[in-house]
């Protein structure tokens, strides 16, 4: 992780997706395929391979430019590969959160931000989460996969290191674009168990009090 972060520069592009999430130590498949962003992969490809994964506040109007949240996470491509249709199949691999001081001016069909990385340092050092909460995890989330017809590998998940877990579950699962970036905005792992727990507890209780599911 400390050699990905070692060279990530302060100016990048970003990929604004509604309801997508990328965090540190995440890894993040996208298929690529507006010519914007086929030029974003040519362009960070010749460069440092950085983009920065982020939500707009909502979707745009014809011929609007959505806002954007203040935080995303910068990802580094890992997997390139370019499909007999001219689509690219790339994996984002997250490094570090980081905060939009502002949005650049810039020729490019794609945007561009100037990021600040100084309120998410301890990324590139996670410390892990209490083991304990494993426990609570693996009970909702049991109910969770079930009531979204999820299927899992439940020896792999018990065997699987908690933070590696809760990023994992934290990208994967459907929750609602605000409440992804409530999970990203999470100041630690641990933050993000809690709340991750909380939300899947609060789905939870809100069908079994008659309500619709989310999707």
């Amino acid at each position: 992780m400390s050699e990905l972060a070692s060279s990530l520069p302060d100016r990048f592009p970003v990929f604004p997706l509604r309801g997508a999430m990328l965090l540190p130590g995440g890894n993040l498949p996208l298929n690529i395929f507006e010519p914007r962003y086929l030029q974003m992969v040519r362009d960070a490809m010749q460069t440092d391979r950085v983009i920065g994964m982020i939500q707009p506040k909502a979707d745009a109007a014809d011929g609007m430019t959505p806002d954007l949240y203040r935080t995303g996470c910068a990802g580094r491509i890992t997997n390139f590969s370019e499909t007999d249709d001219g689509r690219f199949l790339i994996t984002l691999t997250g490094v570090c959160r980081f905060d939009v001081t502002s949005e650049l001016d810039v020729a490019t069909p794609y945007r561009q931000v100037v990021a600040d990385f100084a309120r998410w340092r301890h990324d590139l050092q996670p410390a892990s989460p209490p083991g304990e909460l494993k426990v609570s995890l693996a009970k909702v989330l049991r109910v969770y996969f079930d009531r979204h017809g999820i299927e899992a590998e439940w020896e792999a998940i018990e065997n699987a290191p908690l933070a590696g877990l809760v990023t994992s579950l934290c990208m994967i699962c459907p929750f609602e674009p605000e409440e992804k970036q409530a999970l990203l905005e999470a100041g630690d792992a641990t933050r993000q168990a809690r709340l991750l727990i909380a939300l899947m507890e609060m789905e939870a209780l809100a069908e079994s009090g008659g309500s619709s599911a989310r999707h």
